[in-house]
């Protein structure tokens, strides 16, 4: 599990790094030209390391790249916020193959009610892309606020919850599906 956050924090290092300076002075061109150097020696750290480096963190660099660049063009902050919305959008995307949840689940849940499961796993990638959408019509807004709160509340609220919707569901269709067998 720690390894996991781990994973997250480096993921999402120049949106944190973006934020907190954001927070702090309230100058976007900082922020981005500081998420965009976090990004780069995020990378060329890990590679005098000999950390391999997945596709995930050569797309993430170069949507700080891209993006930030955009942001610092056009001193328009919108570019860059609407990072995460491309993550969720591809998230999504890969959520969209059928079964991919299964490895994550117990045994006796893939065994009891695959069905289910396969449900469950559309539904997280409807998630995905809806999160996306808001992301991008937040990001319109151009309000750096209300991104923060959506970014930081809501993304990560609405990810708790359907976790939690779906631990319980699973919960109880395992319990009534093993009860019936038994019957």
């Amino acid at each position: 599990m720690k390894d996991i956050f781990a994973r997250l924090g480096s993921d999402f290092l120049s949106t944190i790094v973006f934020l907190a300076i954001y927070l702090t002075t309230g100058n976007v061109i900082l922020a981005t030209s500081v998420a965009i150097a976090g990004a780069v020696a995020q990378v060329i750290y890990s590679r005098v390391k000999g950390k391999p480096l997945g596709f995930m963190t050569w797309a993430s660099l170069a949507l700080v790249i891209v993006l930030g660049g955009a942001t610092l063009l056009t001193h328009d902050p919108r570019f860059v916020l609407a990072k995460p919305a491309i993550g969720h959008f591809a998230i999504g995307a890969i959520m969209l193959k059928r079964g991919w949840l299964l490895r994550y689940l117990p045994p006796i849940v893939t065994e009891t009610i695959p069905e289910y499961v396969t449900v469950a796993g559309y539904a997280w990638a409807a998630l995905m892309f809806a999160l996306g959408a808001g992301t991008i019509g937040v990001a319109a807004s151009g309000d750096i606020k209300l991104w923060t709160f959506y970014v930081t509340f809501v993304l990560i609220g609405a990810k708790l919850a359907a976790f939690a919707i779906q631990y319980a569901a699973f919960r109880l269709l395992v319990t009534n599906r093993i009860r019936a067998a038994r019957a």
